[in-house]
């Protein structure tokens, strides 16, 4: 868990501390306050590009020095950290106890996991952001997920480039290329593929939030290595890669009705979500022995009063977490909480 979190510059946060507690922590104020910006900010002490998957650039304070800062201590006493410099904005830096490290290394330390009002269409929409949501609950449970995703990623843009120049590329190049795409591929699929064993029926069975039935489509898992190869020239005139894990989808399905997420209402589908959420955080605090930190942006605002004090009941005793909204009072049936206030940027503990 975070005991003392600092940003220094990030969004139209200019100098801001917040002390938080072990379990909830409330973030009220109106609309463009900067609410949303601390939660990303907190999401960004984990691999990836954070819960708005903004560029980097973009985050720095406008009328700051050009760069920005977040720092955060944990309740074992480590320092974590990540910014940008003003002569190098879309580079991300980061620091662990004082010393540089790979963005990877942050799922060792802390596992952070997010919900916001953007990915209530998640069952709607297309499969990028069901992988992404997928990976994030893999990253939890399995830390060194984000270096297989990382190496896969980058041996495909390379043999995405070599294929499409001009000149006819070196066989035994792409040979190697495909060789550490099918290793770094192979083992994202698996890490997946145990997620999704391990979640699959998940949620609590009631209409609070219903039990999903969950399958991994799209790839697989044969013979990556071989599929490349047979698969060149094929990619090479399409212009990107097109087997492999980076195509997985994950299909959800409401366990009771036998009905697909994307046919229910948009009220079961944010139960699903939620039940999801909370069957993961279970699970990682079994394999881990530590609850993720959880960042629930605008929650309560969707939810009936009812399954709202259903969610409150389910998260008390799960760790920390994060809960933004416009009213205080979307809150009042949480007992025991830091209540914070946020207004230009600048946050005071109630």
């Amino acid at each position: 868990m975070i005991s003392r979190l600092a940003l220094t510059d990030f969004r139209n946060h200019r100098d801001t501390l917040i002390k938080p507690a072990a379990g909830f922590n409330l973030l009220t104020g109106p609309n463009g306050a900067g609410k949303t910006n601390i939660l990303e900010a907190i999401s960004l002490l984990s691999p990836g590009r954070g819960l708005r998957r903004a560029a980097l650039r973009t985050m720095a304070r406008s009328d700051g020095a050009g760069g920005f800062a977040i720092a955060a201590r944990l309740e074992d006493g480590s320092e974590v950290g990540v910014g940008t410099q003003a002569n190098a904005p879309d580079r991300r830096v980061v620091r662990i106890n004082g010393a540089n490290a790979s963005a990877s290394a942050l799922a060792e330390r802390i596992a952070i996991l997010w919900l916001t009002p953007a990915m209530d269409r998640l069952f709607l929409e297309g499969a990028t952001g069901r992988r992404a949501f997928l990976d994030r609950l893999t990253l939890a449970l399995e830390p060194e997920h984000a270096r297989n995703a990382s190496l896969y990623e980058q041996a495909m843009r390379e043999r995405n480039r070599l294929l499409s120049e001009e000149e006819r590329p070196d066989p035994a190049w792409l040979d190697g290329l495909e060789l550490r795409m099918a290793e770094a591929g192979h083992a994202l699929h698996d890490a997946r593929v145990r997620t999704v064993a391990a979640l699959d029926g998940a949620g609590a069975g009631d209409d609070d939030f219903p039990a999903a039935r969950l399958a991994l489509e799209g790839f697989d898992g044969d013979d990556l290595a071989r599929a490349l190869a047979e698969g060149r020239r094929r990619d090479a005139a399409a212009g990107r890669t097109l087997a492999g894990p980076h195509r997985s989808d994950l299909a959800v399905t409401y366990a009771a009705k036998g009905q697909a997420a994307a046919d229910c209402s948009t009220g079961e589908q944010k139960a699903l979500l939620l039940g999801l959420v909370l069957a993961h955080a279970n699970k990682v605090s079994e394999a881990r022995g530590l609850d993720p930190v959880l960042l629930l942006d605008e929650v309560a605002a969707h939810l009936d009063p009812a399954r709202r004090a259903a969610l409150y009941t389910r998260l008390e005793g799960r760790g920390q977490v994060f809960m933004t909204g416009t009213e205080a009072a979307l809150f009042d049936a949480v007992d025991d909480a830091a209540r914070f206030t946020v207004r230009g940027g600048a946050l005071v503990r109630d």
